[in-house]
């Protein structure tokens, strides 16, 4: 029996086209991106923005700080005390773009060791866990390989 796969958080990211984005919302006043997103109003100081569009954030950025994380996270992480445990590598991400520093997990097998503050890192479709016959889809983050000269 195969299981169903549920993003952990609805409207948090994409694959529609084939491209695995994640998904923020920009205030059309001021411009200002959030992610998470914010669907009720501007939290820009000084405007008073209401209208709130969706915006695909950037594929890339640049590592802005890492670290192993070796605690059993809170919900919405399917791991309760009984469950297996394996450390994982948390990576805050700088979108340039956006202007703006987004968390996430390393990919399966990305270490510290392989991470540098300043290298680029693209976002990937992960998977956070097995939960009642249901795979919860989330975003990963994952090194760019370096091209060839």
């Amino acid at each position: 029996m195969s299981s169903t796969q549920v993003p952990v958080v609805d409207g948090w990211f994409s694959s529609e086209g084939g491209e695995f984005r994640l998904l923020g919302t920009g205030c059309r006043g001021c411009g200002a991106v959030y992610f998470p997103r914010e669907d009720v109003f501007c939290r820009a100081p000084g405007c008073a923005g209401t209208e709130l569009a969706e915006v695909p954030l950037s594929r890339r950025g640049r590592v802005w700080s890492y670290t192993d994380g070796r605690y059993r996270p809170p919900a919405p992480f399917p791991s309760g005390p009984e469950g297996e445990w394996r450390p994982y590598t948390l990576i805050a991400v700088e979108l340039a773009a956006e202007r703006m520093v987004v968390l996430g997990q390393g990919a399966p097998g990305v270490t510290v060791a392989d991470l540098a503050v300043g290298m680029e890192v693209e976002v990937v479709p992960g998977v956070l866990g097995e939960e009642g016959g249901r795979t919860l889809t989330t975003w990963h983050w994952r090194p760019v390989a370096e091209e060839a000269s």
